[in-house]
């Protein structure tokens, strides 16, 4: 069994609950100065103060793997790509620095990214395309996504402000609809109308809630719970949001927006019923979408929630993407990396999807770094309800590490523990190492093609081999 040297993170768990050296090595049972080589990785972690950790914190044990650190390596390499590709860097030297100061690489990481995002303005400035007014800023969308990928996709105390907000109106299977709407009724005096041309509307001085006559029950139940999430915890939403963003920018009226999406999924779906039918159902999507009379995407993003301290769930990573390969939703509470550049891989399951929608399509995928992942992937579509008015469609994936995979009722006859049997993707064919892919779509980043007139391979874009 291999050591685990977790000092950083360590240190980190202690700083950020306020906490000297002799007061964790009171609670964990050991000696200060034995505390203090663990934390500067003199020690490893031993299997007795790892279970005493994760007891008294309420930490998943992978917060101290070094599999939590690969997440940040491939998000490194992504944001200094050119670095790595000029050898001003390695590989190593980023996963060293991912592992030992987590803190330095996350701050490298931002800076790294500001500059990616400046020589794209610069570029566009050059090349005429910012119309005469400047470059335009960073979409505001994507700074949301990066908000709760930071978070892990888990918000602590806007899950539980939810479910207490259930327990005090009864929010029970099979009475959502009623609850929310004496809720809305007696605290705030809202009436509803269900003839809007939008998918909703608050009249505030009317004191009426819209709501498109074309939602379905579980549409309907996610609106109202977002307008209770705005009129009674506006204060919290603007106290979260500014974590990140000015009061009055665009990302931060988005940030509210999304964090109180978030309240209304915990509001629906409480976390402890939920997670505890999850369990029960085995992560059966479809049967949990019945269960709550829900959508499948509603139950698929609250399933990659689950990860309250002491009562986790499988963490799971959720995207959604349409034919094009545009991600317009992606959430992690897993190491799984996804690329912001450069597309996604054309192997993955998610694209699959699309050729048969409405049945699941399951896939054990291994990326390059040899962790693999159990994905399931469905396409969904929506439509506004007339004939010849165009939908949506999108698929829907969700995975997991292979670790958890047994607890998944997609992984009933698959051969989890067949290594060669996985499909091998990648974060997507620009910053990918896999050279021998046949579907590479673009030369691997910072590698000298063979170029051979005389010769062809199967492989895309060969290269030159490194030396040594």
């Amino acid at each position: 069994m291999s050591k685990t040297y977790a000092g950083a993170r360590l240190r980190r768990l202690r700083e950020e609950r306020r906490m000297s050296q002799a007061e964790l090595a009171r609670v964990l049972g050991i000696s200060p100065s034995y505390l203090n080589q663990m934390e500067h990785d003199s020690r490893p972690l031993t299997v007795p103060v790892l279970l005493r950790l994760t007891e008294a914190f309420g930490v998943d044990p992978g917060f101290f793997s070094e599999r939590d650190t690969s997440r940040l390596v491939a998000d490194l390499r992504e944001a200094l790509a050119g670095e790595v590709a000029e050898a001003r860097v390695s590989p190593s030297d980023l996963a060293e620095l991912a592992h030992r100061m987590p803190a330095v690489a996350s701050v490298l990481l931002d800076l790294g990214r500001r500059g990616q995002l400046l020589a794209e303005r610069l570029a566009e400035t050059a090349d005429g395309r910012d119309g005469g007014g400047g470059a335009a800023p960073r979409s505001p969308h994507e700074e949301i996504r990066e908000f709760f990928y930071r978070r892990q996709n888990y918000l602590h105390d806007t899950d539980l402000a939810a479910e207490g907000l259930a327990r005090e109106i009864g929010v029970r299977r099979g009475d959502v609809l009623r609850a929310l709407a004496d809720r809305l009724a007696d605290r705030h005096g809202i009436r509803l109308a269900a003839d809007s041309d939008r998918l909703h509307h608050f009249d505030a001085q009317a004191r009426v809630l819209h709501l498109s006559g074309r939602l379905r029950p579980g549409q309907q139940a996610f609106r109202m719970a977002t307008q209770l999430a705005l009129l009674e915890y506006g204060a919290d939403l603007d106290r979260l949001a500014a974590e990140d963003f000015a009061q009055g920018s665009p990302a931060h009226g988005l940030a509210r927006i999304g964090i109180a999406n978030y309240f209304a999924a915990a509001l629906i779906l409480p976390y402890g019923a939920f997670q505890q039918a999850a369990e029960e159902f085995r992560y059966d999507i479809e049967r949990l979408t019945d269960h709550f009379g829900l959508g499948y995407e509603t139950v698929c993003h609250r399933l990659s929630t689950l990860q309250r301290p002491r009562l986790r769930g499988v963490p799971f990573s959720f995207v959604r993407v349409d034919r094009a390969g545009n991600m317009s939703k992606r959430q992690s509470a897993t190491g799984f990396h996804f690329s912001r550049a450069g597309g996604t891989c054309p192997l993955w399951n998610v694209y699959e999807a699309f050729v048969a929608p409405g049945r699941i399509h399951v896939q054990v995928a291994a990326m390059p770094d040899g962790q693999r992942y159990l994905w399931t992937a469905r396409a969904v579509t929506r439509h506004r309800g007339g004939w010849g008015e165009p939908g949506k469609t999108f698929a829907i994936g969700l995975g997991c590490e292979i670790r958890h995979a047994s607890r998944l009722v997609y992984s009933d006859g698959l051969d989890l523990g067949n290594v060669a049997a996985a499909t091998p993707i990648g974060m997507g064919c620009r910053l990918c190492e896999r050279l021998d892919c046949p579907q590479r779509a673009v030369p691997p980043l910072g590698r000298t093609l063979a170029v051979d007139e005389n010769s062809s391979t199967f492989i895309p874009y060969p290269v030159i081999p490194e030396k040594g």
